[in-house]
């Protein structure tokens, strides 16, 4: 009885995930034209508990479209400013030296800094020396901070969005393979098409409309992002993602030939991993109940573009990560009953 009781909560709970994404959606559209699958790639790393890296030239929206999203959801946000001479403890928080008004007796208290928030804006992220890069990884790792050898717990739940320009080389430091694999999906957003560009213009230009409004709590994020993990998925549509991860490896026997000529390094476990959790969170969020093996390989693209490096070869002939995921998605096929 109870088991029945339990899978109709959490039937309840999928219906409301699936609302939750429609309304989340409504709210940005007063803000943000068109990108429909940037929004749907954002909204799958939040509801899978992930982080992501949003990379554009300028002027895309990128920064608008990650404060629109903090002003639905009903978290705390703050925005950290990336530049060159950011300090670590300028993110984490430091140690200051406090008197105590009774007792004048001096103490240490510690401070934080803006990660200590549920959504964090990392704004132009590759602005910023390795040093400070860094001590984003144990943050978005393991939702904590380690400052004198004391650790602090980050706020639940708790979501980077970083964001990135691609054409500027100088005075930006890139970002390690490390953290990189430290993010979900490496979001590209592009520019909009003409009728769509010629609505923001116009639409920019006028006087602004009602801003988007709060939709979504932290309890309800916390709970959907427990749904998605008890999600069903088949072995079959499992085994597919593993493989996938595994044909990008170029030391691998049966990678293929394009794998082995253009590729440095191929896509981490982890990346198998958020294969798994993005089609869970992409299912529900398209009301559906099982995970399909279009959920994984639509994500493809976000998840393997930042894991998959490639040589010197393949920069030379400009072939791109993407190139070679598109290749990769024609050659790995699902089994013709999952079709």
């Amino acid at each position: 009885m109870e088991a029945n009781i339990k899978l109709a909560d959490d039937a309840e709970l999928a219906d409301r995930l699936r609302a939750a994404g429609e309304s989340v959606r409504s709210e940005l559209k007063k803000v943000i034209i068109g990108q429909e699958d940037v929004v749907e790639q954002v909204l799958i790393s939040l509801f899978a508990g992930g982080n992501s890296l949003i990379v554009g030239v300028p002027g895309l929206a990128k920064t608008l479209l990650i404060a629109a999203l903090s002003e639905v959801l009903d978290l705390s946000f703050n925005r950290i400013q990336f530049t060159p001479d950011l300090m670590p403890s300028d993110i984490t928080g430091t140690d200051i030296i406090q008197e105590d008004p009774e007792t004048g007796r001096r103490k240490l208290a510690f401070v934080e800094g803006p990660l200590f928030a549920n959504v964090v804006l990392a704004d132009e992220i590759n602005r910023t020396p390795p040093k400070t890069q860094a001590a984003l990884l144990e943050a978005m790792q393991e939702k904590q901070v380690t400052i004198q050898g004391r650790t602090y717990d980050l706020p639940n739940p708790f979501f980077v969005l970083a964001t990135q320009n691609p054409i500027e080389l100088e005075g930006t430091y890139p970002l390690p393979e490390a953290q990189l694999d430290r993010f979900m999906f490496h979001i590209d957003i592009d520019y909009l098409p003409e009728d769509e560009e010629l609505e923001v213009v116009q639409k920019t230009t006028a006087i602004q409309g009602e801003p988007p409004g709060a939709v979504l709590s932290a309890d309800e994020i916390l709970a959907f992002q427990e749904l998605v993990r008890k999600v069903p998925m088949s072995e079959p549509v499992a085994r597919h993602a593993v493989q996938l991860a595994r044909r990008t490896r170029p030391g691998r026997d049966d990678a293929p030939d394009y794998v082995k000529e253009y590729v440095a390094y191929g896509a981490s476990v982890r990346a198998a991993q958020y294969l798994v959790l993005g089609g869970k969170a992409r299912a529900l969020l398209r009301g559906e109940v099982n995970v399909s093996f279009e959920d994984v390989r639509a994500l493809c693209p976000p998840v393997f573009r930042h894991r998959v490096l490639t040589n010197f070869h393949a920069e030379s002939e400009r072939v791109t990560s993407d190139d070679l995921v598109q290749k990769l998605l024609a050659d790995v096929k699902p089994p013709a009953s999952g079709m």
